[in-house]
């Protein structure tokens, strides 16, 4: 090659787009995307307005039957316009971003993150952050846009058989409970957390001194629930929330003398009460 001689320059438009092929394979593809992206987010905060937390991310549009395939770095172009923000109140412009970036007509964006909030021990006063796992699970179809909030609240169970038949002492245990919630309002990560919480024998703490053992383990004992009031009591609790249309519900107990878990599930929907 002479000294005069330049390679040809590389353009985008120079380069091969399989991605924008044609497909004769007649086979639709439901959801197509990323997903297991570590980011951070922000979302909204009732007490300190917004809080900054780390979700792992899932991004995805429907492809038709004639596209071979979609551009998968779009999804990360789309996220890093938003600078990291992720509320309801703009996860429906991040889809429609999508859908127009990704040329697609449904788009679909699922994030998991822990979020915290500063609790009180009951007779201490003592304070610690509690850890929640929360989920936001949106997706627009055309222009129908839906929004489900997911949360997990850990709590303390007592069992009314245990404490029935026993002379002294009741069997106890830790549960989960996984609340997914539908609204027109807004619904506040905390209020779910408060409502669950409620509903239980006893709340978890992250910090407890001796007498704030005392004061849950004599609230237990006084609040005993089976599994089955468990999720009864979270959903007829949470769905006298403004604006809530749609609850599913599932509670899970680890217990403490059994080799087994016990667990109960309700799904309500306000179309069907």
């Amino acid at each position: 090659m002479s000294t005069t001689d330049t390679a040809p320059e590389v353009t985008r438009e120079s380069l091969p787009d399989h991605a924008s092929e044609a497909d004769n394979r007649n086979l639709p593809i439901n959801k197509v995307g990323i997903e297991g992206l570590s980011y951070p987010i922000e979302v909204l905060d009732k007490s300190k307005s917004t809080q900054q937390t780390v979700a792992n991310i899932s991004l995805s549009v429907g492809l038709p039957a004639e596209s071979k395939g979609t551009h998968m770095s779009r999804f990360i172009e789309v996220l890093n316009t938003v600078r990291g923000e992720m509320t309801v109140k703009n996860l429906s412009n991040i889809l429609t971003q999508i859908q127009t970036r990704l040329e697609a007509r449904d788009a679909y964006l699922k994030a998991e993150f822990p979020y915290f909030t500063s609790k009180k021990a009951p007779a201490s006063g003592v304070e610690s952050l509690m850890e929640y796992q929360c989920t936001f699970e949106a997706s627009r179809k055309g222009t129908e846009f839906d929004f489900v909030l997911g949360v997990k609240v850990p709590v303390t169970t007592l069992c009314p058989c245990s404490k029935a038949i026993s002379e002294y002492g009741a069997h106890n245990q830790r549960s989960t409970v996984d609340v997914q919630v539908r609204a027109t309002d807004f619904v506040w990560i905390e209020d779910i957390i408060e409502a669950v919480e409620a509903c239980a024998s006893a709340p978890l703490y992250a910090l407890l001194k001796r007498e704030d053992e005392k004061y849950v383990t004599e609230q237990a004992y006084d609040n005993p629930r089976f599994v089955e009031d468990l999720v009864r009591e979270v959903v007829s609790t949470i769905r006298v929330m403004d604006g809530v249309t749609w609850i599913r519900t599932r509670a899970s107990n680890e217990e403490s003398i059994h080799n087994h878990a016990a667990f109960g599930e309700i799904e309500w929907s306000s179309s069907e009460s």
